[in-house]
């Protein structure tokens, strides 16, 4: 099959994409236009919790569809109903908004701390957030991320976010007046290069907010569901947020992003937050599934038992290849390179024949790994295989 030229040449440019165009998804698994397999250990981003076409998912979405698309967020639906009440009652949060992306729910969380800061200090709006963060690309959520070049890139900015290292509660502190509302961050810093929040550095954080009277804010759009080993990523260090967000893996592939926030802190009223497609009965049909297949009875013990695995083959390529190690959280990991080779290993393994693999460089010394968390020990092995394979045939 012949590429579409014309059908590219129609979309707006703002990226720079391969001629290939997929077809057909299954598992860890893409087919493109000429029928070539890919190992997908990208997965839209961490966004296929279940791989692609996972068929919970494919059931849910044709069985709602044929019920009901979208009575507007007027009213109530029961998808919506059954996906919040399984987050809260699996969490320590109370309520929740349901949105479309993981941008939208961070401009939800923005929102809902400013307003509690206007109602409990006194109008208090700065949020801190931390240096190479990501929180999104609409100008508030540009504006609170720390990656290098955003603050002039839509300039000017929204003001009122004020950057810390992560890891460095004493410089969070020195960030706090009577203008901070929230301390807001990635329990792992994806785009980054997959840099993990210390689990004493998050107690160090809701000590600190507490003793303050400010808020905490997890942003777990890529940790949440199940990516690090548990159901959210803040578990882990044994804390309890005030608010945070979730999406990519919550939709399992359709867009869907949560909201939540404990009842102390949900304050928006009527008319402060909405949303067209917000809680629509189809994407929250499709959450409701993929929440039951994460927290079905040993699910996440395999995402632990996998990621050991990812984990224990990437430091052995590290030691052989005399690379700086690995890190990340769950099936959330990196790949330290020593030299800046993550592009040309990108390329060389998306072309490989007959079978491609795809993965993922956020930095050009830096290899993420994103597969799906039903991701199998077979496939963590050709992927491993490959990568090395790959290494040598670039370091002779």
């Amino acid at each position: 099959m012949e590429f579409d030229k014309q059908g590219a040449d129609a979309l707006m440019e703002i990226t720079s994409r391969p001629e290939l165009v997929f077809t057909n998804g299954a598992g860890s698994w893409l087919t493109d236009h000429n029928g070539k397999r890919y190992l997908d250990f990208v997965q839209g981003w961490a966004v296929n919790s279940l791989g692609h076409c996972p068929p919970d998912v494919v059931r849910a979405i044709n069985e709602q569809s044929a019920r009901l698309l979208n009575p507007s967020p007027a009213f109530y639906n029961q998808p919506a109903m059954d996906l919040a009440k399984r987050l809260t009652s699996a969490s320590c949060f109370d309520r929740v908004f349901f949105a479309n992306s993981g941008a939208e729910a961070n401009e939800g969380a923005i929102k809902l701390a400013r307003k509690w800061g206007k109602l409990n200090r006194k109008g208090a709006y700065k949020i801190i957030t931390f240096e190479h963060s990501f929180h999104g690309r609409t100008l508030a959520t540009m504006s609170a991320s720390g990656k290098a070049g955003w603050d002039t890139m839509f300039a000017p900015q929204v003001d009122g976010f004020l950057k810390a290292p992560l890891n460095d509660i004493d410089a969070v502190e020195k960030l706090i007046d009577d203008e901070t509302v929230a301390v807001m961050l990635e329990p792992v810093q994806g785009e980054a290069g997959v840099i993990p929040a210390s689990n004493e550095f998050m107690q160090g954080l809701r000590n600190l907010t507490r003793q303050k009277g400010i808020l905490l804010i997890v942003d777990e759009v890529q940790t949440g569901m199940g990516r690090t080993g548990t159901l959210f990523g803040y578990q882990q260090s044994g804390i309890e947020p005030d608010i945070m967000t979730l999406a990519k893996g919550i939709g399992g592939g359709v867009p869907l992003a949560a909201l939540c926030a404990t009842e102390a802190v949900s304050c928006f009223e009527h008319g402060d937050q909405g949303g067209t497609y917000n809680g629509n009965p189809l994407s929250c049909a499709v959450g409701v599934a993929v929440f039951d297949a994460i927290t079905a009875p040993g699910f996440l013990d395999t995402v632990k038992a996998r990621s050991d695995q990812l984990s224990e083959g990437l430091i052995k390529i590290s030691e052989k290849w005399g690379m700086k190690g690995e890190r990340g959280s769950g099936l959330l990991r990196a790949l330290l390179m020593d030299r800046p080779d993550g592009a040309q290993i990108v390329s060389i393994a998306r072309d490989l024949e007959p079978e491609g693999v795809l993965l993922n460089a956020p930095r050009p010394d830096v290899l993420r790994f994103m597969p799906s968390l039903n991701v199998t020990a077979d496939e963590v092995d050709l992927l491993l295989q490959v990568l090395d394979q790959i290494i040598a045939t670039i370091r002779g």
